[in-house]
């Protein structure tokens, strides 16, 4: 396996500078944010690390080298938006980037992409399956043909008012990927697998990991603290921020030994990526780099 980091913590930085930090702490890849440049709404969206509005095979080139001077890879291009939102013409803007993120990572001998399903999150996932048809059928066959593999996030987007009641991402459950998976059963249709999205929701995050073994394109590592007092306040109906909160890896639920060694009985080599979206290390610049360093320590205890 190889560790990694989301790039979305480190907005500041130019590309080059993400890199040469990786190097520095001991990362082997990272998780480059592609969004469209313009500001975002949600928190470690709008993230532009690599610009692939106008991506050239210079462009590849240029990167490339830097990674090999480096010693860093990429795990993937990501660019989580929603596909299947209501608004038709943010729906088309999306779709239309996503296949440009699609082509630079082709472009790039990176063959991955990481993204949401997305989801109408006023209807049930029955009312979305149509759309989710119309949508992803003609995208992963897109992908095939540049003979890259999309990995989707299994996070519910079910955090503030405005994404409640249904979340703004389908692929929340084995039960949904399942079916996801007979729909459409490309081998170039995976999952990007989150382990603390599934501890909210009281879910095994282990169990999946055997069934799902060969849709397991790309890997996230990010922990989760659940507060039992505010539970018991405000019980599961209520938006989950009001009682979890997303922790750096060893600060929170998830069992990181048990969780990397059923991935390595697995067989599975790929990267694991550290997400941090830790309020408490959020204050400056500095700190958001002394979470990336913190988890490179904890994490690297469990790794080849």
């Amino acid at each position: 396996m190889k560790l990694g980091f989301v790039t979305a913590i480190l907005p500041d930085l130019p590309f080059e500078e993400v890199v040469l930090f990786a190097a520095e702490t001991g990362y082997s890849c990272v998780e480059v944010m592609c969004w469209p440049k313009g500001k975002a709404e949600r928190r470690y969206a709008g993230v532009t690390h690599i610009d692939v509005t106008s991506f050239k095979p210079s462009d590849a080139d240029q990167i490339n080298a830097l990674l090999k001077d480096t010693g860093i890879g990429i795990s993937s291009l990501g660019y989580y938006p929603n596909y299947l939102t209501p608004d038709a013409a943010e729906a088309k803007m999306v779709t239309a980037h996503f296949k440009k993120v699609i082509k630079a990572s082709a472009m790039l001998g990176i063959g991955c992409v990481t993204t949401f399903v997305g989801r109408d999150w006023t209807k049930s996932v029955d009312d979305n399956w149509p759309q989710f048809k119309k949508v992803w059928k003609p995208l992963v066959k897109f992908a095939e043909a540049q003979q890259v593999r999309i990995g989707i996030e299994n996070c519910p987007m079910l955090f503030t008012n405005d994404e409640w009641p249904g979340g703004k991402n389908l692929a929340h459950s084995p039960h949904v990927w399942r079916r996801m998976f007979e729909e459409i059963p490309s081998d170039y249709f995976g999952l990007n697998y989150d382990p603390s999205h599934l501890i909210w929701q009281h879910i095994d995050y282990i169990k999946p990991l055997w069934e799902f073994k060969d849709r397991i394109f790309h890997a996230h590592a990010k922990d989760v603290r659940l507060d039992q007092e505010r539970l018991d306040e405000v019980g599961i109906l209520a938006t989950p921020l009001q009682y979890h909160s997303p922790k750096l890896p060893g600060l929170g639920e998830v069992n990181w030994g048990r969780y990397c060694s059923v991935l390595g009985e697995i067989g599975y080599t790929g990267p694991v990526c550290v997400e941090v979206e830790d309020r408490a290390y959020e204050a400056s610049l500095e700190t958001r780099k002394a979470a990336l360093q913190q988890s490179a320590r904890y994490l690297s205890q469990y790794m080849p």
